[in-house]
């Protein structure tokens, strides 16, 4: 067992995991937490299974967790690797079940002491408009060719068809849209299960929440954000659905069938992985791409629910703005420095957030100046941030930071300390309005549940991979 006393501290914030720690570790292992996290980390298999990570083929530089870390399939989830292109490994277990989980952040132009008195018919009106729960299906029922379309071009179809504004791509990461995206490499079983999930939340941590902003820390990219304190927003997390754990499912079992044929033997069969540019490797990057496509179109969908529902209560004249959509479980091609060099590398983003920085020409023009949006989401009792990238994230974390509080308590401990019911009238006293599908589904989101979201951000704060723009306090949630 790993033990707290074989790391190496570089820093407050920094600490290494040195490449002789044990035998078969191909490249170190970096773990960012103030040392009052650390003990959490200990608590399960996270930093076992950040070691594994170091024994993939191909994997450059470092591999990385992120403070909101905890232990996940394969990857701890708060995971970053980077692999060589193209002959390093694809990870289906460094991508995640829900594929393309990430956040959209929406903006209004009122303020909290405007809408205060209408939050709860706000709340109400949101549980209405977009289906939330396990499995349930919204009012979307696509054809295959149809769903073929979306998996194709993502967003794109959702504008095309009256779910938004061209305006809306320009603040989505890549668009919306990845061009990789081949619809025949997603497998009938996949579609079927997808084919009636666009528009909806599903459950677990997923969610709506309407925030007000409750502080401002850094002036200069708030304004380039069009961020001010005591504004409405509208925040988003969640991915591919039913669909994107389907692509998952098949994979794993053909990566794992296929890896003797490449040689490949690995510590942990969750970490099933073949060469990228291999033809099994090949296929399910093209449908890990259509399966993102998707999850992009839903939160596209959502968007225009949510947009009707705030119309709705607060008036057909008000609008919503997307600030930007970020990703946080994705594989993508990118070009980092390694070793002195400019290296094209497949970066593994597992429960970590994109955080490019000044100039980056992946980000939009209104954004270049301060550095990508990075939108942290944290418990639905305590508080969501909004960062900026930096361009220390792309010399330290392969341009990565984290992607929300992190689970301290499993669903089932959740589940036996939290009375929902009182933990509802709780924050209805603190003026968060909840509408959820179940007890269940509330006191497994428990903000006990979670990592201090505070500590969590001054950590990459503070290391400099991504710097606090916004506190987001939140007012009304809507979970399944």
């Amino acid at each position: 067992m790993f033990s707290k006393d074989q790391l190496i501290k570089h820093s407050d914030y920094l600490w290494e995991i040195p490449k002789g720690t044990r035998a078969d570790m191909r490249v170190p292992a970096y773990v960012y937490a103030l040392e009052e996290m650390l003990d959490s980390l200990m608590k399960d298999r996270s930093l076992q299974q950040l070691i594994n990570v170091t024994t993939l083929p191909g994997i450059q530089k470092a591999a990385l967790v992120m403070p909101d870390a905890h232990e996940g399939y394969g990857f701890p989830i708060g995971g970053i690797a980077a692999t060589a292109y193209a002959d390093g490994v694809i990870s289906p277990g460094g991508i995640g079940y829900d594929i393309n989980c990430g956040v959209r952040l929406l903006v209004s132009d009122l303020y909290y002491d405007q809408v205060r008195t209408r939050l709860e018919d706000l709340a109400k009106e949101l549980y209405r408009l977009v289906p939330s729960g396990v499995g349930r299906g919204g009012k979307l029922k696509l054809s295959i060719p149809e769903l073929d379309d979306v998996l194709a071009d993502g967003a794109e179809w959702a504008v095309r068809n009256g779910y938004g504004t061209s305006d809306d791509l320009k603040f989505i990461e890549s668009h919306g849209r990845l061009k990789d995206a081949n619809p025949r490499c997603v497998s009938d079983n996949a579609k079927k299960r997808g084919h009636d999930q666009l528009g909806t939340i599903g459950a677990g941590n997923h969610f709506v929440e309407v925030d007000r902003v409750g502080k401002i820390f850094n002036e200069q990219a708030a304004a380039a954000f069009g961020l001010k304190e005591g504004q409405m927003v509208a925040l988003i997390h969640t991915g591919s659905r039913g669909l994107g754990h389907q692509v998952a499912t098949d994979f794993l079992k053909i990566m794992s069938a296929a890896m003797p044929r490449y040689g490949i033997i690995l510590p942990d069969r969750e970490l099933a992985g073949v060469p990228f540019n291999s033809e099994e490797g090949q296929n399910y990057f093209m449908a890990m791409c259509a399966a993102a496509n998707f999850a992009w179109c839903n939160r596209q969908i959502i968007t225009n629910e949510i947009r009707t529902a705030w119309k709705n209560i607060m008036g057909k004249n008000e609008r919503l703005r997307i600030l930007y959509d970020v990703a946080h479980n994705i594989a993508k091609i990118e070009e980092h420095r390694v070793n002195g060099h400019t290296r094209k590398v497949i970066v593994h983003r597992k429960g970590a957030t994109r955080a490019f920085g000044p100039d980056n020409p992946e980000i939009p023009e209104e954004y270049k100046p301060c550095g990508q949006p990075v939108l942290i989401p944290g418990s639905m009792g305590t508080a969501s941030y909004v960062l900026v990238g930096t361009k220390e994230s792309m010399n330290a974390s392969f341009g990565s930071t984290c992607h929300g509080a992190g689970r301290s308590l499993s669903r089932t401990a959740a589940k036996k300390a939290v009375n929902a019911r009182e933990l509802k009238e709780k924050l209805k006293l603190k003026g968060i309005h909840i509408q959820a599908g179940s007890d269940k589904g509330i006191a497994e989101e428990a903000p006990i549940a979670y990592k201090d979201v505070d500590l969590v951000v001054e950590t990459v704060h503070v290391a400099g991979i991504a710097k606090k723009v916004a506190k987001l306090i939140p007012v009304a949630v809507i979970k399944g």
